[in-house]
């Protein structure tokens, strides 16, 4: 009982103490007390109240009741104040131009990120962060985008349309260090083809948009795409991204309810993962719907300067587009949604934050709060971002639950998010591999994400694009 008085003694003054220490080097142990733990790897989630949590070199190593001591002298603890825990975000969807953006993840509560166009920095700044030496979420990557001449293609992606372009494109995004692809609508066949073999041999995963094949005049209204979403079920992809471009392949862009449940029953009996991603055309939906003023909300600070330049065009042309045309379209990719969760398709949540106007770490947020507008429950949207991650990406041992042996990505929030999501809007602290950052840190992370290297970003793109062979002489870099 001393020993416990004791630690109680200045609670308040070492919690401070500690968190100014956060942004530079991590304290390896501590205890987080009173806390009620939100656990959502059960059918119905569950409070588990009046625990402490043992955190040491970055891995929650102990959990028991609060009224146990668990403690020994020196420990560093933190009063919860009975406060809710629960797992770090995930955004499964993500384009990281600079590093400048990652303080704008974790205060959103963001803890790890999958970024979905892989160049070269990403590798050793993921690194980097795993060492501490960079704060940010844990990091991971696919290589560069690989996709086909056609109708999508963009400047980053890494163009091949033989198989032997593409299995050298694969081999050398392996012998650069990526282990997961990223795949595109306008892959050719041999080259898909290409991709999965050289892919399977080398043990790379593969996610991204459903190739399509070489798009024929007609298609899809009156011809049916080169390559039938169909074959693609049993492809082994870690997740089908976009709920849109599942529509528009898998459905041949008709918004029919009765084929769209029958497609999402497909889906979920073919057991592949989607990323809806219902963000990204909402986002579009809101530039048209506000003639263009919905690119200047706050918050769109954190969107890198370089990306917005190179992004006028788009601006200009959603901010004059057909409004209930893609009012209807977006209605549809909901119920397309909800149909997929019905049916029982695993479903995770990433938020395309870093093009367009989606917004760095609160893109996320807003992507849970859309599940839930297409039909999801509050807890089904909150697994979509925490333990459903893990689980696609073969990682449940390590992260996405609030248990012993996990890494220590937790968040403290003041309500149950599982009750109202707008409860991740209110976050006291975060916790990104044992790392506390309180809301004063947290502020001071999301003002640090406003503050752009315009010259590094440029690096970085022209890095990327010399590496995939593009020549840059007149791009404008």
């Amino acid at each position: 009982m001393a020993k416990a008085c004791r630690l109680r003694v200045f609670v308040f003054a070492v919690a401070m103490a500690f968190a100014a220490q956060a942004s530079a080097r991590p304290v390896d142990r501590y205890l987080l007390r009173d806390v009620d733990i939100l656990h959502l790897d059960v059918d119905t989630p569950r409070i588990e109240r009046d625990m402490a949590i043992l955190i040491e070199d970055g891995v929650v190593s102990r959990i028991a009741p609060a009224s146990r001591d668990i403690a020994d002298e020196g420990l560093m603890v933190i009063d919860g104040q009975g406060r809710i825990v629960m797992p770090g975000l995930v955004d499964m969807h993500v384009h990281i131009w600079d590093e400048a953006s990652l303080g704008a993840y974790l205060a959103n509560g963001v803890t790890t990120v999958r970024n979905a166009s892989g160049m070269p920095f990403h590798l050793p700044l993921a690194d980097r962060i795993e060492n501490g030496e960079v704060l940010g979420p844990r990091l991971i990557t696919t290589g560069p985008i690989l996709n086909s001449h056609g109708a999508n293609e963009q400047i980053n992606h890494e163009i091949v349309a033989t198989a032997e372009e593409a299995r050298g494109a694969v081999r050398r995004q392996h012998d650069a260090g990526f282990r997961r692809l990223k795949v595109y609508s306008n892959l050719t066949r041999e080259a898909y083809d290409a991709i999965r073999d050289e892919a399977g041999k080398l043990g790379m995963t593969v996610m991204g948009h459903t190739p399509e094949g070489v798009r024929m005049a007609g298609t899809p209204a009156a011809r049916p795409f080169t390559i039938g979403f169909d074959e693609i079920l049993d492809d082994g992809f870690v997740t089908i991204e976009h709920v849109e471009s599942i529509v528009w392949h898998g459905l041949r862009n008709r918004y029919d309810e009765s084929a769209a449940k029958t497609l999402a029953a497909k889906i979920a009996n073919a057991k592949v993962p989607v990323d809806p991603t219902l963000l990204a055309f909402s986002n579009l939906l809101r530039v048209a719907e506000t003639g263009g003023a919905y690119l200047q909300r706050p918050g769109t600070e954190m969107l890198n300067p370089l990306l917005v330049a190179q992004s006028q065009a788009e601006y200009d042309r959603w901010s004059h587009e057909d409004i209930p045309q893609n009012r209807a379209a977006f209605e549809f990719f909901k119920t397309m949604t909800q149909y997929l969760h019905e049916e029982g398709a695993l479903m995770v949540a990433g938020s395309d934050a870093g093009i367009f106007t989606n917004i760095p770490g609160v893109s996320l947020v807003e992507e849970l709060d859309l599940l839930v507008e297409a039909g999801l429950q509050p807890q089904d949207a909150l697994r979509a971002a925490t333990l459903n991650p893990a689980k696609v990406l073969g990682e449940t041992d390590r992260f996405g639950r609030v248990a012993e042996g996990q890494r220590a990505d937790l968040l403290l929030l003041d309500a149950d998010p599982s009750m109202d999501l707008s409860a991740l809007r209110r976050l006291s602290a975060v916790i990104a591999k044992g790392r506390y950052l309180d809301r004063e840190k947290l502020d001071e992370l999301r003002k640090s994400a406003a503050v752009h290297d315009v010259a590094r970003t440029q690096r970085n793109l022209v890095e990327a694009l010399e590496a995939q062979g593009v020549d840059i002489a007149g791009l404008g870099l």
